[in-house]
């Protein structure tokens, strides 16, 4: 059947940068939740934003094994290419098409104030490098990623809530300037998605970027002694017992919900089978091993078909662009660009 045909939940729109390996933090933060709910509940489009992995220093080679591994994952977690839509950002050619207009209505000033290109430009100037342009301008292209689908629905994270804000004031702006456009999406907050911290920083959490040797971070197609080493090293608290406690105990909180999140369960109930760290980290270890067992198994049947994964990723833009293109357009006549011969 078409993708979205029988649905009432409205449109979905989320994407994965591939700045690094998929992590256990974004399998059970975010994928899982695309898999089991979102591509049944709406008409659902997931996309490797691969143009957003460009306003940093990079390697060419890296970002394209990147982008093609994190769509490999992506199917083996459970996408069904008959149920969603999964494509590459950079094989559409609308996003980039909506991106310029939506610069000519962002400001200078709100664009300085997201937080994240503090962060990063902060980090750059602190290592002596030079901070581009586009790190400034990528929440804009974000921006058009969304508003190209026409999304009712953006599932995001704390740290990208201020990213689906900006969206939403410039099509609220776009719209009143120019005639109504675009949609205005909302954030919304998976229902029981788990935030999963570094399991060595407990404090931060589980991200790809730049942690390709991180101890802390567990990676969806680590082999199972890899993930089993990571866990039994994973960080504790002081004292022995072992309970529930986010802000007096971050690292055993940490293990709990990883345990609730693959095991199911309450973090506080769980707390209350395990009288020794030890044995607690032996029954996460596992648990994470059990999860992600049959992903790794798909991934490894995915990666030897690569042509599989190609010819999904080719529909799945046919598709995108059926749907982004007749919105663009309108936006662009909208503004007085003259219609294309």
């Amino acid at each position: 059947m078409a993708p979205g045909s029988g649905r009432t939940g409205g449109r979905t729109f989320s994407g994965v940068k591939p700045t690094g390996h998929l992590t256990l933090g974004n399998h059970l933060g975010a994928v899982r939740g695309w898999a089991e709910r979102d591509q049944y509940r709406t008409e659902a489009l997931f996309c490797v934003v691969d143009l957003h992995a460009l306003t940093v220093e990079h390697d060419p080679a890296r970002v394209r094994r990147l982008s093609r591994q994190a769509a490999t994952v992506l199917l083996a977690a459970g996408l069904d290419p008959e149920r969603c839509t999964l494509f590459v950002q950079s094989h559409v050619d609308e996003h980039t098409r909506l991106s310029y207009l939506l610069e000519c209505t962002a400001t200078d000033g709100e664009l300085r104030r997201m937080v994240q290109y503090k962060e990063k430009g902060a980090r750059a100037r602190a290592a002596g490098e030079s901070v581009r342009l586009s790190l400034l301008t990528y929440p804009v292209l974000m921006a058009a990623d969304i508003l190209a689908y026409e999304t009712d629905e953006v599932p995001v994270g704390e740290d990208q809530t201020q990213h689906v804000e900006l969206t939403r004031d410039l099509a609220v702006r776009f719209n009143q300037r120019y005639g109504h456009t675009f949609t205005v999406p909302r954030a919304t907050r998976p229902p029981v998605a788990a935030r999963v911290r570094d399991l060595q920083d407990p404090g931060s959490k589980m991200g790809k970027s730049g942690a390709e040797a991180g101890p802390g971070v567990v990676f969806v197609l680590d082999e199972p002694d890899v993930v089993r080493r990571k866990v039994m090293r994973a960080v504790t608290d002081s004292g022995t017992e072992v309970r529930y406690d986010r802000a007096a105990g971050p690292g055993v909180a940490n293990l709990l919900e990883v345990l609730a999140a693959c095991a199911g369960g309450e973090p506080a109930e769980l707390a209350s089978a395990y009288s020794s760290y030890g044995a607690l980290k032996r029954d996460v270890a596992e648990a994470v091993v059990e999860l992600l067992r049959p992903l790794r198994a798909r991934h490894a049947e995915l990666a030897a078909d690569p042509g599989h994964v190609d010819q999904v990723l080719r529909e799945g833009a046919e598709r995108a662009r059926a749907v982004a293109r007749p919105v663009v357009d309108r936006a662009y006549r909208a503004v007085g660009l003259l219609p294309r011969g």
